[in-house]
């Protein structure tokens, strides 16, 4: 592998070989170490004489030539993480979602601002070929409503990350996880620096997992357009989709499964996008605007109208633009 910009990856569980594949298809960065606390994990790496690490400590103190961090760990880790990075002054590509809690994210957003560090938030979902198609259908023709469908059997996606199966690690469930891919995709298209959830209704598991929700969102100003998410953990298959229905009536569609044959398989070219743009990011700091914060202050949102069933409408604290 070569590269100009080397790179640590910090986690490697189901999805890291998605960033491990997409370093070593882009000449500009190179794999320089990689960290996980499972030294099975670390048995490939070594074989292929990539350094390793069981603690990200080690691994920062030994490779001071980084050009940034990849972080796929689990969900309630990532805070943590990220503040030892930020601190070191290192930039980090983070997987969804930024914290577990919007306090954390605050934090972390305000910190990475202090130091102008890139803080950026991989949602690879934007990075779809058909989530591009459908947003230039969509360039320069009024929206009125957006759907967005995320939903499988999540038992088949985490392979040996259980994790996401245990709420107080994962964050909740399917909205925790999967809510911020989706209002990603609805902030995107409607290009908007305004987004409130109106209602949300969750059915969780014995254990507490949320397992299916549906969120609805309306934009803020005075003609407000509409958004729902559909999230499923328990569905019998995978459909991840978005509809969109223009101002005149239109329909456009996209299938982000679409042309992708085999299971995953629509998340190799989505981490090549991830990588390209976070590439951007380290090129001109200044021109990122993250949105993990506003992700995660929509999951929030639609938490809280869950548990209270006030009419009132929750607004994000913080709005930043796609």
């Amino acid at each position: 592998m070569t590269g100009s910009r080397p790179l640590a990856v910090i986690g490697l569980g189901v999805i890291a070989k998605f960033y491990l594949a997409a370093i070593e298809a882009d000449p500009s960065f190179t794999l320089a170490a990689v960290c996980d606390r499972d030294e099975a994990a670390l048995a490939s790496s070594r074989a292929a004489g990539v350094p390793a690490y069981r603690d990200h400590r080690e691994l920062l103190a030994a490779h001071r030539e980084l050009a940034g961090v990849i972080v796929t760990v689990p969900n309630d880790a990532h805070a943590a993480l990220c503040r030892d990075l930020l601190a070191a002054g290192l930039p980090i590509c983070v997987e969804k979602p930024l914290a577990t809690e919007v306090a954390e994210a605050r934090a972390l957003t305000a910190m990475a601002a202090e130091r102008s560090v890139p803080l950026f938030t991989a949602f690879h979902r934007r990075y779809n070929s058909q989530t591009l198609e459908l947003a230039a259908a969509c360039s320069g023709a009024p929206i009125s409503s957006i759907r967005v469908r995320y939903l499988e059997k999540i038992e088949e996606h985490v392979g040996p990350d259980r994790w996401y199966l245990d709420p107080a690690r994962c964050g909740g469930g399917c909205v925790a996880d999967n809510g911020p891919n989706a209002f990603d995709l609805v902030r995107l298209l409607f290009r908007d620096t305004g987004l409130s959830v109106v209602r949300a209704a969750i059915e969780r598991d014995g254990a507490g997992l949320d397992r299916q929700a549906v969120i609805d969102l309306i934009t803020d100003g005075p003609s407000p357009r509409r958004a729902k998410v559909e999230l499923d953990w328990s569905y019998p298959g995978e459909v991840k989709d978005i509809e969109v229905t223009l101002a005149d009536g239109q329909l456009l569609r996209a299938d982000l499964l679409a042309g992708h044959t085999g299971f995953k398989a629509s998340l190799w070219h989505e981490y090549q996008g991830i990588l390209t743009a976070f590439g951007s990011a380290l090129q001109r700091p200044g021109s990122h605007r993250d949105g993990g914060l506003a992700a995660l202050e929509l999951v929030a949102a639609a938490y809280r109208l869950d548990r209270d069933t006030a009419t009132h409408v929750f607004r994000p604290a913080v709005q930043e633009a796609p």
